[in-house]
């Protein structure tokens, strides 16, 4: 039976403006995202599916493009919404962190960049950079790269924290493998910046490397 024949309190979309997005199921959150079903399953059945054959909603919102059209069902319109429920909300966490924030802790900040860069399918080095007072000042991607690397220039890093006037700084990127262990690479990498950055009296106050849960510091581990 479709949807539009159920009875009115049981429909999602209905359900959600009147109870609030918390009142759904992972499977009626993607139904209503979905618009409709196809023919022989409503939209629930058909997120019920795509679940199923991912295995968890995470696995949905981080799948490729190429992954998402193999399921019966999943045309290009929809597959485009899955895509962009993901990247709304990595543009959304960005724009939580304010200029002059002070993170209240380490383990803050280690939230905040597992939310932005876990599940990315190419590597990203990002950084935040600080005031003196260890307050936010901006938080950006400094370079991308293939799922094997990123071109990190030190020389570049140098100069954007001159730009915006930067006193500390926190790298992080992910592994897109999903071990957060770090690489030789990256410890030469972090050695390379923060002694190119204490030429400037630039501080790297950590370096945190994002896998699949899990976040490694350098900070903690006594690396920088």
């Amino acid at each position: 039976m479709s949807i539009c024949h159920w009875p009115r309190e049981e429909r999602p979309r209905e359900r959600l403006l009147a109870e609030g997005t918390a009142a759904l199921s992972d499977a009626e959150l993607l139904a209503v995202l979905l618009g409709s079903g196809i023919r022989g399953q409503s939209a629930v059945e058909l997120a019920r599916r795509l679940v199923a054959e991912f295995g968890d909603l995470r696995r949905v919102l981080v799948a490729r493009p190429a992954e998402l059209s193999q399921v019966s069902g999943l045309g290009p319109a929809r597959c485009a919404r899955l895509l962009c429920v993901m990247e709304l909300a990595r543009r959304s966490l960005l724009q939580q962190l304010p200029q002059r924030t002070v993170l209240a802790s380490p383990g803050d900040t280690k939230r905040y960049f597992r939310a932005w860069l876990r599940d990315r399918k190419q590597e990203v080095f990002a950084g935040l950079f600080l005031d003196n007072r260890h307050r936010v000042i901006r938080c950006e991607a400094l370079s991308k790269g293939t799922i094997d690397g990123a071109s990190i220039y030190p020389r570049e890093i140098v100069s954007r924290c001159l730009e915006i006037g930067a006193a500390a700084v926190i790298f992080a990127h992910n592994h897109p493998s999903g071990i957060a262990e770090p690489s030789d690479a990256d410890r030469r990498i972090t050695r390379r910046l923060r002694d190119a950055l204490a030429l400037i009296d630039v501080r790297v106050l950590d370096h945190l490397v994002v896998g699949d849960g899990e976040v490694v510091s350098f900070a903690e581990r006594g690396l920088v």
